[in-house]
């Protein structure tokens, strides 16, 4: 029987040691080894026979699939290292938790909604549009959202040679010189909404993910992790 052989970053990242690039830097680096020789190129396709060792302590099997809904606060920014020394969402995770990766992002001054998987493959999956998972939010905006304004965004708009898509916009309620409006989008863009809402001149106050596709912010307190169960995982990786 011909054994599977995988890249070994990918073998490295699967096993919960570091990220695929990260895995990559260090057998250029010249820390891995394979079988006690020392590698010299992230090309290697490794075996599941072959003793792979990272700064000398052996790569376990790979992890098991697993994805947890988290709460993200504001002032944190969703990377494992900012070279401006920000807090991130990594460093606030409770401790019991493996090595996580996010399901895309949200910015330093977003909060809400923020899925956080083990598996790298399942990541990439649920980030993709083709999959078809609306992310909403709502969004406190400075000043009024006219008709026109929200029917020009919900044809979709240009903004600095970018195409955003066509999204629903609810307005849900008007306090004072603030409104409060659901938006759902399709894409998910960096920084979509802000520079969708700067364009038409309604700058964004407070802007909170409530759900991505079928996961819903519901009562997560800020902070806080709440596991998806294996079946809807199992779920997910077979669609």
């Amino acid at each position: 029987m011909t054994q599977k052989k995988e890249r070994i970053a990918k073998v490295i990242a699967g096993a919960g040691v570091c990220s695929r690039r990260t895995a990559e830097n260090y057998i250029l680096a010249g820390r891995v080894t394979v079988n006690g020789q020392k590698l010299l190129t992230p090309a290697f396709l490794a075996g599941e026979t072959d003793m792979i060792c990272v700064d000398g302590k052996p790569v376990g099997a790979k992890q098991e699939t697993r994805l947890w809904c988290y709460h993200k606060p504001t002032g944190i920014v969703t990377t494992h290292k900012d070279p401006q020394g920000r807090p991130t969402v990594f460093e606030q995770l409770p401790a019991y938790l493996p090595r996580v990766i996010s399901v895309g992002r949200l910015d330093l001054n977003s909060e809400g909604l923020l899925l956080l998987t083990t598996d790298g493959a399942l990541a990439r999956k649920l980030e993709h549009p083709a999959l078809g998972w609306k992310r909403k939010y709502r969004v406190r905006l400075h000043g009024t959202l006219t008709k026109s304004i929200q029917e020009k965004l919900q044809k979709g708009v240009t903004v600095q040679g970018i195409r955003y898509a066509p999204c629903q916009i609810e307005v849900e309620r008007v306090q004072g010189t603030n409104t409060w409006v659901l938006i759902t989008l399709t894409e998910g863009k960096n920084r979509e909404i802000r520079k969708m809402m700067d364009f038409v001149h309604l700058p964004v106050t407070r802007l909170i993910r409530v759900a991505y596709g079928p996961f819903q912010l519901g009562n997560l307190g800020k902070g806080e992790v709440r596991e998806v169960t294996k079946k809807a995982v199992k779920e997910l990786l077979c669609e």
